[in-house]
């Protein structure tokens, strides 16, 4: 692959928007360089602004724009409906599946599919069982630093490809509590949707005053956002075919352009997280995941 001649994604949404906004989100989305855009409901089944057959009919929208589709599956089954869906969702065959956890390859029975960020896939090996079971693209852990990645991407199979998160707040872990209702003293079955009043998260402070966690239904997620937009060219120049952004209420579109900007050649902008969240890389570095060591662009 060329130095620079990657795709570029926008991960599913992972925040309880409403649905206009959600709708004119995907529809900006659809006039935008990104080349493959992942839809679904990964984090809340309770979520219902846009329900199973409203992610669909929006899938063949974007697809007829001239986007890739895949269908994100989710990270946490706890309950009979929530694996019917998936069923469902994975013996679909009109697009791609994003498998968000193991039990999904069941159902998916040796088709395509790309394993998503928290399929755990930290050494070869586990890329070779992968792909044996159908993975044509992986996405690499979150917090991996650069040099694992680097030798990662060495002992892959042929044929598969690596997918790299470089904007985004990260989703770092998953309960079977919501941490949001928790945070409101509501029951988890009647929390009001409450998350809906938060487009990118709830912050969560150190005693210290420090934003450190941010927590959106039952996922705990970096406070910081993640901004790797100036590794772009770096990546693309160890074998990364597909660099991702994963949404925010603001900034996404030009961390999109930013990326574009990048694979052409040129030098990108900077790129500024919503309003009172910072930007972070110290995973990719080795370091304290909440750390910056250098600027963006």
């Amino acid at each position: 692959m060329k130095p620079n001649a990657f795709r570029i994604s926008v991960g599913p949404l992972l925040y309880y928007w409403p649905r206009r906004d959600t709708l004119d989100f995907y529809a900006g989305l659809a006039d935008s360089p990104a080349d493959i855009l992942y839809v679904g409901e990964t984090v809340c089944s309770r979520r219902h602004e846009l329900r199973a057959d409203d992610w669909m009919a929006l899938a063949r929208d974007l697809r007829a724009a001239g986007k890739t589709v895949v269908l994100s599956g989710r990270t946490l089954i706890e309950t009979g409906a929530e694996a019917s869906a998936l069923k469902k969702l994975c013996e679909q065959d009109d697009f791609l599946v994003e498998a968000g956890e193991v039990g999904a390859m069941r159902h998916l029975a040796g088709r395509p599919f790309v394993a998503g960020p928290h399929m755990n896939a930290y050494h070869g090996g586990t890329l070779e069982w992968l792909a044996q079971r159908g993975a044509t693209r992986f996405v690499a852990p979150l917090e991996m630093d650069g040099k694992t990645l680097a030798r990662l991407l060495e002992e892959r199979p042929a044929g598969l490809e690596a997918e790299v998160m470089v904007w985004g707040r990260m989703a770092l872990a998953f309960s079977a509590r919501c941490f949001t209702a928790r945070h409101f003293r509501l029951k988890k079955d009647e929390c009001g949707f409450r998350c809906i009043e938060h487009p990118d998260g709830l912050d969560m402070r150190t005693r210290e005053s420090r934003d450190f966690l941010a927590i959106n239904g039952i996922q705990v997620q970096s406070a910081a956002c993640l901004d790797l937009l100036a590794r772009a060219p770096e990546l693309a120049s160890l074998g990364v075919e597909v660099l991702r952004v994963s949404p925010q209420s603001a900034g996404t579109l030009e961390a999109i352009a930013a990326l574009d900007t990048a694979r052409r050649g040129g030098k990108p902008a900077a790129v500024e997280p919503p309003a009172g969240i910072d930007r972070c890389n110290g995973y990719f570095h080795g370091r304290p995941g909440i750390d910056l060591l250098e600027e963006a662009v």
